[in-house]
């Protein structure tokens, strides 16, 4: 925190946040990123879909962002934001934000952009933590292809069970639905499962079976263990929307399908939040959002705020003309 003040202060570090500051810094703002260090997909082993960066490793992606960035002037501090504040406007009504850090550092900016993303919440099944990102998933866009032709089995614990074990039945035409808490199919579910070649397998899933340091199965109430070499789950999303709490925001709950998958930060297509001079972009604000998809986000938000800094400078520049 070299400044006293930045232009923007962006929290996070992944893909919306380093994208934002991409921008950002090319349009020779100030921008300070304060980052925990802690990526969502950090226990993935590699980036998909992403369109000139297929099969990446997270973390290289990130240092070559990091460094894309820096060298455009973008300053970097390691660190976890505890919360925000808007500070009283200037006497020419320029706007203006403190950063507080956990560590009780603070940093003032003009500008807020935060892309903190969020955290996955799984099923109290013990194993599934440990394995989480290596062979138990729940994006089929992510890791579908890593898993082609496998044993899959799909965890049920709410309504969207069948519609995962359908879409992951376009991977391998070896998928096991495990009925575990979820409801019972419908009939119209059980003819739809039986077309494709899903089978059914009643009873509680009790934990995970492993050999040599890799997931082989699904253990049941019973004893029985259903051999298995990936496990679908659905995992909650929960928005990391503290710092935008902090500043008077409020998480929304997301359906799909009728059924709450999580919470997320509202905003406009740009990023702007309800609060002024308040941006938000990536999993923190659109849940389903991939690596690509997040920066992108940072991109559009981080030209907004600039558009809106232009707007602020410009009118800041004709009053102190007229004076």
């Amino acid at each position: 925190m070299k400044q006293q003040r930045y232009d923007v202060v962006i929290v996070g570090g992944g893909a919306a946040g380093l994208s934002g500051a991409l921008a950002l810094a090319r349009a020779r703002r100030s921008v300070l990123v304060i980052d925990a260090g802690e990526p969502r997909n950090a226990p993935a082993s590699h980036v998909h879909n992403y369109l000139g960066r297929e099969s990446t490793p997270p973390g290289e992606l990130l240092a070559i962002g990091r460094g894309e960035a820096a060298g455009y002037g973008a300053e970097f501090v390691e660190g976890r934001v505890a919360s925000a504040e808007r500070l009283p406007e200037s006497g020419e009504g320029e706007q203006g934000f403190r950063v507080l850090t956990e560590d009780g550092r603070s940093v003032e900016a003009r500008r807020l952009l935060v892309t903190t993303g969020l955290v996955d919440e799984l099923p109290p099944v013990p194993g599934l933590a440990e394995r989480w990102g290596r062979e138990v998933l729940h994006c089929p866009y992510c890791h579908g292809h890593e898993v082609a032709d496998r044993p899959i089995g799909v965890l049920a614990t709410g309504p969207l069970a069948v519609h995962q074990a359908l879409m992951w039945r376009q991977w391998s035409d070896d998928v096991t639905l495990f009925l575990h808490t979820g409801p019972e199919p419908t009939e119209e579910e059980y003819e739809q499962l039986a077309a494709r070649g899903v089978a059914v397998v009643d009873g509680e899933v009790t934990g995970l079976e492993v050999a040599d340091d890799r997931f082989t199965g699904v253990r049941l109430a019973s004893g029985r263990v259903v051999p298995r070499e990936a496990l679908v789950v659905q995992a909650r999303f929960t928005a990391r929307s503290a710092v935008l709490e902090s500043l008077g925001l409020k998480p929304v709950a997301q359906e799909m399908g009728g059924v709450v998958i999580g919470s997320y930060i509202p905003t406009d297509p740009t990023g702007a939040t309800e609060a002024p001079g308040v941006w938000a972009a990536g999993n923190v604000t659109r849940l389903t959002e991939q690596v690509i998809g997040a920066a992108a986000a940072g991109l559009m938000a981080g030209g907004a705020v600039n558009g809106d800094l232009i707007t602020e400078d410009t009118r800041l520049a004709v009053a102190a003309r007229r004076a």
